[in-house]
This record gives C-alpha cells, structure tokens and sequence, in this order.
C-alpha cells in the first residue's frame, strides 16, 4: 500500500471527471487545486486508487480541522484498511501541526460502519445534529467527532 498525492500524477477524482468534462473546464479549478494538494492524499493498491484521505480547515486562524476517508470501492469497506489509513493520515497530521490539539471528524447517522471507526480510534462524538440530512425518504443526523493531540498519543 502506498500513500501518494494523486495516481501517476492524477486524482482518481480527476480521472473520473476528466469522462464528463474536457480537461480544460476544469484545469484550473478550485477542486483540481484541492485534489492535488498537500489536503488530499490517494492511496493505492495494485496502482489503482482506492481510499482517499483529506484534511480541511475549518478556521485555520483558530485552528480548527476536520479530517475525511473516502473507500471508493466497497470490496475494501471491510479488513480494516480505512483504520489502518486513518492512524497513519492523523499522525502525520499531528506531526506537521504541533501547535494543533483537535482534529475533527464529521460523519452522519446512516454510516455506523464510519461511527464504528472514529470510536475506534478514540474520537470522542462531541455533537449530534438531529434530522439534518435526508437520504431516501428517511433524515438522518450529523454525527461530530473529535480527537485531542494528548487523546492520540496517549
């Protein structure tokens, strides 16, 4: 398994894009900026993309950071591939900030397999906002997470 900053130079994302849209029209853009940042790693298995890990400030002035896991093909939501990655992308977080003592992670009610995960790994829920997603006839709530730096190394 290798963490890269994009797929032989490319985003998985941007690949997938790249078969809706002419390059061009989105060369340029905020989200091709994003995807090939520092923000957003691929990681690989067999040179295919199959998790990508990010990190967004929230408020950088108050250093306020969530983190997020996409597994692209669900053959991998199960052997514990999103943990491995996770423990990895959150250290290297905490090393590269050490002023940094929260990382966040937001998920929602319809994914307990994400739930599951952030417990897991020590994140305590720190907010539940009741009813704001609807997905399939059905609202769901948003689910906040949060680590402390003493939590992680500790």
């Amino acid at each position: 398994m290798k963490i890269l900053n994009g797929l032989n130079g490319m985003h998985p994302i941007l690949m997938i894009i790249m078969l809706i849209l002419p390059f061009s029209q989105f060369e340029h853009s905020p989200i091709t900026d994003y995807l090939l940042s520092d923000s957003c790693k691929c990681i690989c298995l067999d040179e295919k993309g199959i998790v990508m890990v990010s990190k967004n400030w929230i408020d950088e002035v108050t250093r306020w950071l969530e983190i997020g896991i996409v597994i692209y093909n669900p053959t991998y939501w199960h052997g514990g591939i999103g943990g491995r990655v996770l423990k990895i992308w959150i250290s290297e977080i905490f090393d590269q900030y050490p002023e940094l003592e929260h990382i966040g992670l937001t998920t929602w009610s319809g994914n307990p397999r994400m739930i599951h995960l952030a417990q897991k790994l020590g994140f305590k829920k720190e907010a539940q906002i009741r009813k704001v997603r609807f997905y399939k006839e059905k609202y769901y709530d948003c689910m906040k997470y949060g680590i402390l730096r003493d939590e992680w190394i500790n």
